[in-house]
């Protein structure tokens, strides 16, 4: 999308989008690259064995093209719903792009989610086709009989098939041809559904047209200094689940042509991860600022591993100066901080090939989208005056909207702009400063975590008579979950009592929600028509 301009001043004047009225997200992906050069290499995957599988473009349409005959044959069409439960993968980018060729809407949902989770986005996203593994097909086993919608669950891995309707993903694969005719889509027809967590109530699905892939590119390439060029690699821990994983470097890579490495890790270990980089000779990484921090303790990065690193990408959480200049030392390239959310994602971005970070300011509006600071009525604040960071309607990597949700939808704009929740100011020169959130989301290792699910979760447990959830300030995560629980009667606070209330929201909701810290209190501070102040457990 980028034009190559050696300025950001020329490259935003001369930038315009080109978004055609037809296009598909899986062709662009996949088959323009196979009928380009079908040798091409599209993923390296390293198993947990530390095994590798290579996948061509050619093996990739070819692969697809199959899943999307076995989609068709289980009843996918234009507008179903596949939700597709896999850590990175092959197989997942395989369900995706298949998805998309069919013209259906993928799901994607986080390999971590518990059964409560997967079975609020299962039902509410209708979805009929599950792809999954083995621990996923465990989780999903116990609320089958409450997903009318599900019809069909394939299976990445053996198992043994004790559950109605379940196949494996890949022999259900071997049984179809592999020519496919995708069908011919629009750029605003709907592509994926990625649910977001908010202040209160459900999660929410924003729902995405194809067109948000190439609505993508500017930033993306901003925050890779400009280009995104063949022979490049590119690799980045974020789970695939997430619109940081997916659409800042899974579709991105694969629609430039070059390699993606995928690699699970159950946890992130800081070695294994320089190892991987330098077997695989990553050159681009998109590292979550808790991935920064944790590769910081080790000592000499470059001399104790041989790094191709060339470009260095991070969002979604504020990152320091002391971290910007470590990354330049230590790893040899510019960290580019970026900013987006999953309704409208990498509007911001700094980018050392044009301009020097701005302490304090997390970069300027990518070229094609206008970031403004506005009030809560959407009129443009002054200079430096703290206000909504906001962006102007249209914008083609803007959601259609919440799934199933128009109020919702509606509530997140003000005139022309769609408000991200955040607050900041911009200054004279166009940078902007990110100020905090104006609402009670938690950012903690990457992840945007609202507190209504895990109330509603510890409100189920018979101990909890009130539940209050906050984020509190942490040096490596930026901020813990912390909940403040008012104990119903017959019930005392012990260390047992937590971990008990801690593994009722790791296993019901999800690992990286639990409350690392939990807080036993007579009551909760309450407006006088019953509303929780939350802002004044913060404060404490």
């Amino acid at each position: 999308m980028l034009r190559g301009h050696t300025s950001y001043e020329d490259e935003v004047r001369h930038f315009r989008w080109d978004v055609p009225e037809k296009y598909n997200i899986g062709v662009d992906v996949c088959d323009k690259w196979a009928d380009i050069d079908p040798a091409q290499m599209a993923m390296i995957h390293e198993h947990r064995d530390g095994s590798v599988v290579r996948m061509t473009f050619g093996e990739l349409r070819r692969r697809s093209n199959q899943a999307a005959n076995c989609l068709r044959a289980r009843g996918i069409e234009r507008g179903s719903r596949v939700a597709i439960l896999l850590a990175q993968s092959p197989q997942t980018a395989i369900a995706h792009i298949a998805a998309f060729k069919v013209g259906a809407i993928s799901v994607p949902l986080f390999s971590l989610f518990g059964e409560e989770a997967l079975e609020y986005r299962l039902r509410d996203s209708g979805a009929s086709v599950l792809v999954t593994d083995a621990a996923g097909l465990q989780k999903v086993a116990g609320i089958r009989e409450r997903l009318p919608d599900l019809r069909s669950i394939l299976v990445t891995e053996s198992i043994e098939n004790s559950v109605t309707a379940v196949e494996g993903f890949d022999s259900a694969l071997d049984a179809e041809a592999d020519a496919y005719e995708p069908v011919v889509t629009n750029a605003d027809d709907p592509a994926v559904i990625i649910y977001t967590s908010g202040t209160t109530g459900k999660p929410k699905g924003a729902l995405h047209g194809h067109r948000v892939l190439l609505g993508h590119l500017p930033g993306v390439e901003m925050s890779h200094g400009g280009a995104v060029r063949r022979g490049d690699i590119f690799w980045t821990p974020a789970d695939w689940a997430w619109i940081g994983g997916l659409l800042d470097v899974l579709l991105p890579a694969l629609h430039h042509g070059v390699t993606i490495v995928s690699r699970r890790f159950e946890k992130f270990d800081a070695a294994a991860a320089f190892d991987l980089m330098s077997r695989h000779g990553v050159t681009h990484v998109f590292l979550p600022p808790t991935a920064l921090k944790m590769l910081r303790t080790e000592k000499s990065p470059r001399e104790r591993w041989k790094l191709s690193l060339r470009s260095i990408a991070s969002g979604g959480e504020s990152l320091g100066a002391e971290l910007l200049s470590w990354g330049k030392e230590a790893l040899g390239a510019t960290i580019n901080e970026f900013y987006g959310q999953t309704e409208c994602n990498m509007v911001v971005s700094s980018c050392g090939n044009w301009f020097a970070a701005r302490p304090g300011a997390i970069g300027r509006a990518a070229p094609g989208h206008d970031v403004r600071v506005v009030d809560d009525q959407g009129t443009e604040v002054e200079v430096n005056e703290i206000g909504n960071i906001a962006i102007r309607s249209p914008d083609p990597v803007m959601f259609l909207g919440y799934w199933n949700n128009p109020l919702a939808t509606r509530e997140k704009f003000a005139g022309d702009f769609l408000l991200t929740g955040d607050l900041g100011r911009m200054d004279a020169d166009g940078f902007i400063h990110y100020v905090g959130r104006n609402d009670d989301v938690i950012t903690s290792a990457g992840y945007r975590i609202g507190p209504g699910p895990i109330e509603d979760c510890l409100l189920g447990h018979p101990a909890v008579r009130l539940v209050a959830v906050v984020g509190v300030p942490d040096p490596e995560r930026t901020e813990i979950v912390k909940a403040c629980v008012v104990l119903a009667d017959g019930f005392s606070a012990s260390d047992a009592l937590t971990k008990e209330l801690q593994d009722h929201v790791r296993m019901r909701l999800a690992a990286h929600e639990y409350p690392r810290l939990v807080e036993y209190m007579e009551s909760l501070p309450m407006t006088s028509t019953g509303k929780l102040i939350r802002r004044e457990l913060r404060n404490r």
